[in-house]
C-alpha cells in the first residue's frame, strides 16, 4: 500500500494535533480521551486489527447526549482540515514533478508541427460555467479560513524563514484553527440566489484574478520557447461564465429582479477590481517617453507622466461606474451614467494604446509586465466578471404560448403536434407584426418567465450569455425561446442551447438538430455557429450511470458528424458534476474519453460549487487546473482517439441494455425501492441543511422521480453505499464475461472512454462501504424492506469483484496507492459520523423530534461525511 507524501503527511499531523489542543483546550480533557478513544478504534478496524464494528458502535452509543455533539463537531472539522492539507500539497511544487503542459508542448511540436500547434494555442477557447451547488455544506466564512490555513501552510514551508516568522506563521496557524472550532459550521439560513453569486465573484476576485494571467504568462512563455513565436496579446484560451443568478430551472427563487442585481453585482466588482489595477498601474508607469499618437491623445497635450495622464480618464469612468452601480444596488432608480463603462472595449481602448506606446518607446519587458495582466483579465472577465447564462424548462415557454395562443383564441399550443408548433412559430419569427398584447390575463409563472425576457432586453449584451432550455425534447423548444426574446425586444441574437437530459433526450438529440439546422430562419439566426449542451446527472439518474455515458457518447458523435454535414461551427456544453454519478471526474479522463472530433480546441464545462473550491479557491490550485483543462483539450484536439472498432459498439450496446434493465428493475421496477431509500437515506432530512437557494425538487410534490440529481446522489453517498455511480454496472459486466470476455478484454485496453469509465467505476466502489450501509439498514429500514438492500449490497460486492477480475488485480485501486491511503486517512473519522448519524436519525424518527443540540449534530455528521468522502454531489 503506498503512503501519503511526507509533506502532505507531516500537514496533517500538524493539523490535526492542533486540533487536539484546541479540543481540549475549549472543551476539556475527559472529552478528548473519549474522541482519541473512539478514533483508535475507529483506526484499529481500518487497519483490520479488530475484529468487527460492535465494539465502536456500543462505545457511540454509551456516549451522553451533551458529547455527541463535540465529538461529531470533531471529526467533521479533521476531515476539514486534511482536505485543506490535500489541497495545499497537490499545488505545490512537492507535487509537480514536471510542468504537464510544457511536456505535453514538446512532444506535439515534433509530432504535429510547430505552426499547426501554434495556430491551436492561438485560438485555444475553454469556457468555465460557474454554478451554485445545492450540496456546498461549507459555510463560506469557513471556506476563508480554510484558504487561510492552506496559505499559511504553504508559508511555512519557504526555506528562508526567520525564526520570528516561523514562530509567527505557526501561532496564526493555531489561532486560525481556534477560530475554525469555534464557528458553528452549520448556516442557519438559507442563502439567496443573490449569495450565491456574490460567492462565485469571490472566486474570481481571491483566485482566478491572480491565476488566469499567470497561467496565460506561462502559456506564452512555453509558446515561444517550444515554438519559437509569441502568443497574440488578445488571446482567450478561458473565459468564465455564471449560472450563479441566471439558472431558474426549478428555483422560483431566482426571477428578473434577481438575474439584473447580480448582472449589476457583477459590474459593479468588476469596476472596483479594474480601479484597483490601475491605481497599481499608476504607480508603475512613471516614464515619460511615449509614442507621438499616445501624447497626441491625451487631454491637456505634453505631459511629464503621459502613461498617468491616459490612465486617469480610464478611472474616473470606472469611478463613476463604481458609484453608479452601488447606488443602484442601495436601491436607487438611476439611469446609466454616459461616462461610465459600457462595453469591453472602454477599458482595452486606452490600455491597448498605452501597451502599443510602450511597444514603440522600446520598453517591452514593461510593456509585458502588470499592463498585459489587465488586459488578460479584461478579455477573460470582461465588464462584469461572468456574463450569465440564462437557464428554464422548456415546458415553462410552452405554458406562455398556450396562454398567449388560448387568450387569442388560436387554440391550445400545449394541444398542437410539433408540426403545428413549427409552423406557427416560424411565422411569427419572420413577421414583422407583435404577438403579444400590451395587456392580457397572465399567470404569474409565465409572467416571470416575460419578464427575464425583458430583463435581458435591458441589460449590456456583454454581460449576458446563452440561453440554456432544460428538457429540450423538439425543435419548437427552442423555436419558442428566439419568438419570447424577439416579443421582449431582444435585438440581438443570443445563443439558444437545448439541453438533452434524458436517455430518450439524448438518443434524439442529433434529429432535434437536424430539424432546426435545416430551416432557413434557424440557420441565418445561427450564423453557423451552434452550442449544445450534454446533460449528465438527469440523464444518469433516469437510465443507470452505464447506459447514460454510452448515450451520451453516441449522442456527441451524431451531433459532430451532423454538424460536419451542415458546416456549423458546433461547441458540446458539458453539464458535469461533482461526483462520477453526475458526470465529475478527473478532466484528463474526461477529455481523453471523448468522442473524436468533439473537441476541436473548444469546450464549454460546468464546474460546481464544492469542486470551483477544490479546483479553484486557491490561486495556485487554480493555476494548475487551468494547466490541466488545457492540456486535456489541446491533446483531445491533436491526437484525438480513434472512433471504437463495431464490435466494441455492438458488445457495448448489449451491455447497456443489460445495464438498463438492471437499473430501472429495482429504480422504477421494485415495490420496495421508494420506502427503502427514504428509510435508509437522510434524504428528508437534508433540508434541515440550508444548502442553496434552489429547492431540492422541481416541483413541490412528487416523489424520487421528481428530486433534483444532486440530493438523490447525497443521500446514497452519506449511507456510502454511492448507488448513481454503479447500479447497473454489474449486469454490464456480466453479459460482457459470459459473451465475449476477450472482446471485454480488448476494450479496456484499446479503448479510452471504456477504460476511464471502469477507472471511475472502481473509485465509486473504492469509496463505497457495505457494512456501513447495513448498520444504516439494521437501525432504520423495516424487516420488510431488508431483502432489497441485502441484494443490492450484494450487488456492490460482487460488481467490486469483477472489476478485480476484469483488471486482474487482488484489490481495488490497486493502480491509484495514493487515493487508496488517501480514503484509509480519513476513513477513520467518516466511520464514526455514519454511525452516529444512523443513531440519530433513528432517534429522531422515533421520537418524532431530537433536541436541538442532537439536531445540530445531526446536521454536522451530513457536513462532516460530505467532507470525507470529497465529492458528494
Amino acid at each position: 500500500m503506498g503512503k501519503l507524501p511526507e509533506r502532505l503527511r507531516e500537514n496533517v499531523r500538524i493539523l490535526g494535533d492542533l486540533l487536539g489542543e484546541t479540543l481540549l483546550e475549549h472543551e476539556g480533557p475527559a472529552l478528548f480521551r473519549k474522541v482519541e478513544e473512539i478514533r483508535a478504534l475507529a483506526k484499529s478496524l481500518n487497519k483490520g486489527t479488530a475484529s468487527d464494528a460492535s465494539q465502536l458502535v456500543d462505545l457511540l452509543s454509551q456516549l451522553e447526549d451533551k458529547d455527541i455533539l463535540p465529538i461529531v463537531r470533531a471529526f467533521n472539522q479533521f476531515l476539514n482540515l486534511a482536505n485543506i492539507a490535500d489541497l495545499e500539497y497537490f499545488s505545490s511544487a512537492d507535487a509537480q514533478d514536471n510542468d504537464g503542459l510544457d511536456t505535453l508542448l514538446t512532444k506535439l511540436s515534433s509530432d504535429v508541427g510547430k505552426d499547426q500547434l501554434y495556430d491551436l494555442m492561438s485560438t485555444l477557447r475553454i469556457d468555465l460555467v460557474l454554478t451554485a451547488h445545492p450540496t456546498e455544506v461549507t459555510r463560506r466564512t469557513l471556506i476563508r479560513k480554510y484558504e487561510k490555513i492552506a496559505r499559511t501552510l504553504s508559508d511555512l514551508t519557504r526555506g528562508d524563514l526567520l525564526t520570528y516568522e516561523s514562530n509567527k506563521l505557526q501561532g496564526r496557524l493555531h489561532r486560525l484553527v481556534e477560530e475554525v472550532w469555534n464557528t458553528n459550521e452549520i448556516r442557519d439560513e438559507r442563502p439567496t440566489a443573490v449569495d450565491e453569486a456574490k460567492w462565485g465573484f469571490a472566486v474570481i476576485e481571491n483566485s482566478l484574478w491572480h491565476a488566469v494571467p499567470d497561467f496565460i504568462r506561462h502559456f506564452d512563455r512555453l509558446s515561444r520557447r517550444r515554438l519559437g513565436q509569441a502568443l497574440p496579446l488578445d488571446l482567450q484560451p478561458f473565459k468564465f461564465y455564471s449560472w450563479m443568478g441566471g439558472d431558474r430551472d426549478g428555483n422560483p427563487n431566482v426571477t428578473h429582479k434577481v438575474t439584473e442585481e447580480v448582472i449589476m453585482l457583477g459590474r459593479w466588482k468588476a469596476a472596483d477590481l479594474y480601479l484597483q489595477d490601475l491605481y497599481e498601474l499608476g504607480g508603475d508607469l512613471s516614464m515619460h517617453e511615449a509614442s507621438d499618437e499616445l501624447l497626441a491623445n491625451l487631454p491637456n497635450g505634453a505631459s511629464p507622466t503621459p502613461y498617468r495622464e491616459r490612465l486617469h480618464a480610464l478611472r474616473k469612468r470606472l469611478e463613476v461606474t463604481l458609484d453608479w452601480t452601488e447606488r443602484t444596488l442601495a436601491g436607487e432608480n438611476l439611469p446609466e451614467p454616459e461616462n461610465a463603462i459600457h462595453h469591453r472595449d472602454d477599458l482595452l481602448k486606452p490600455l491597448l494604446d498605452i501597451h502599443s506606446s510602450l511597444i514603440e518607446s522600446g520598453f517591452e519587458h514593461i510593456a509585458n509586465g502588470p499592463i498585459s495582466d489587465t488586459l488578460r483579465r479584461i478579455y477573460a472577465f470582461g465588464i462584469s466578471l461572468a456574463p450569465l447564462d440564462i437557464r428554464q424548462d422548456s415546458d415553462r415557454h410552452v405554458q406562455v404560448l398556450d396562454e398567449l395562443t388560448n387568450y387569442l383564441e388560436m387554440g391550445s399550443y400545449r394541444e398542437w403536434d410539433e408540426e403545428k408548433r413549427q409552423a406557427f412559430l416560424l411565422e411569427q419569427l419572420n413577421s414583422k407584426r407583435p404577438l403579444l398584447p400590451a395587456n392580457w390575463p397572465v399567470s404569474d409563472d409565465s409572467a416571470e418567465v416575460l419578464a427575464t425576457c425583458k430583463a435581458i432586453a435591458r441589460q449590456p449584451q456583454e454581460t449576458l450569455s446563452h440561453y440554456v432550455i432544460s428538457m429540450a425534447r423538439q425543435a419548437s423548444d427552442v423555436l419558442s425561446v428566439a419568438l419570447l426574446l424577439k416579443e421582449s425586444g431582444v435585438t440581438w441574437d443570443m445563443p439558444i442551447v437545448p439541453l438533452f437530459e434524458t436517455l430518450s433526450d439524448l438518443e434524439n438529440g442529433a434529429s432535434v438538430m437536424n430539424t432546426l439546422w435545416q430551416m432557413h430562419w434557424y440557420q441565418r439566426y445561427t450564423q453557423g455557429h451552434q452550442t449544445v449542451m450534454i446533460g449528465y446527472s438527469d440523464s444518469a439518474k433516469d437510465a443507470g450511470k452505464f447506459s447514460a455515458t454510452w448515450a451520451q457518447y453516441k449522442c456527441q458523435e451524431k451531433l459532430v458528424d451532423l454538424a460536419n454535414q451542415y458546416e456549423i461551427n458546433l461547441v458540446l456544453f458539458h453539464g458535469r458534476g461533482g461526483t462520477v454519478g453526475r458526470g465529475g471526474g478527473p478532466v484528463e479522463k474526461a477529455m481523453a474519453s471523448q468522442p473524436p472530433g468533439s473537441v476541436a480546441g473548444r469546450i464549454r464545462v460546468t464546474e460546481q460549487g464544492e469542486m470551483i473550491r477544490y479546483k479553484f479557491g486557491l490561486p495556485r490550485v487554480a493555476f494548475r487546473s487551468l494547466s490541466n483543462y488545457a492540456c486535456a483539450t489541446i491533446k483531445a484536439t491533436v491526437t484525438p482517439n480513434p472512433a471504437p472498432k463495431e464490435q466494441w459498439r455492438a458488445l457495448i450496446e448489449d451491455m447497456s441494455d443489460a445495464s438498463l434493465e438492471g437499473y430501472r428493475s429495482i429504480v422504477r421496477g421494485h415495490k420496495h425501492f421508494v420506502p427503502y431509500f427514504r428509510s435508509l437515506t437522510p434524504e428528508q432530512e437534508l433540508n434541515k441543511l440550508a444548502l442553496g437557494s434552489r429547492p431540492a425538487k422541481r416541483k413541490a410534490t412528487g416523489g424520487v422521480e421528481s428530486l433534483r440529481a444532486i440530493p438523490w446522489v447525497f443521500a446514497w453517498t452519506q449511507v456510502r453505499l454511492n448507488l448513481p455511480g454503479w447500479l447497473g454496472a454489474h449486469q454490464a459486466l456480466q453479459h460482457a464475461l459470459k459473451e465475449q470476455p476477450d472482446l471485454l478484454q480488448e476494450m479496456l485496453t484499446e479503448w479510452p472512454f471504456f477504460s476511464s469509465f471502469i477507472d471511475l467505476l472502481e473509485m465509486v466502489l473504492g469509496k463505497a462501504d457495505s457494512a456501513i450501509c447495513g448498520h444504516y439498514e439494521r437501525q432504520l429500514v423495516d424487516e420488510e424492506y431488508r431483502d432489497l438492500g441485502e441484494f443490492l449490497r450484494g450487488d456492490l460486492v460482487a460488481l467490486a469483484q469483477l472489476i478485480k477480475e476484469i483488471k486482474n488485480q487482488p484489490a481495488l485501486l490497486e493502480d491509484d496507492p495514493m487515493l487508496q491511503q488517501s480514503i484509509n486517512v480519513r476513513k477513520p473519522y467518516i466511520d464514526p459520523l455514519n454511525y452516529l448519524q444512523a443513531e440519530l436519525l433513528k432517534r429522531e424518527r422515533s421520537a418524532g423530534e431530537i433536541s436541538p443540540e442532537l439536531e445540530q449534530a445531526l446536521k454536522v455528521t451530513m457536513a462532516g461525511i460530505s467532507a470525507g468522502m470529497r465529492n458528494t454531489g
